[in-house]
């Protein structure tokens, strides 16, 4: 299996990346919202304000 983030072999012990750098990469991504899944905008119900 290769790191997802750098192509690299995995290591066991930081799995299924190859480093903690890798998993830290990856983690930052996940973060700042990078990883999305597209779908419909969500509509926000009518408030009585």
């Amino acid at each position: 299996m290769k790191c997802p983030i750098c192509g690299k072999p995995m290591v066991e012990r930081y799995r299924p990346f190859c480093s903690r750098r890798c998993a830290d990469v990856d983690l930052a991504h996940w973060l700042r919202g990078s990883y999305r899944i597209p779908g419909e905008p969500v509509q926000e119900p009518e408030s009585d304000a």
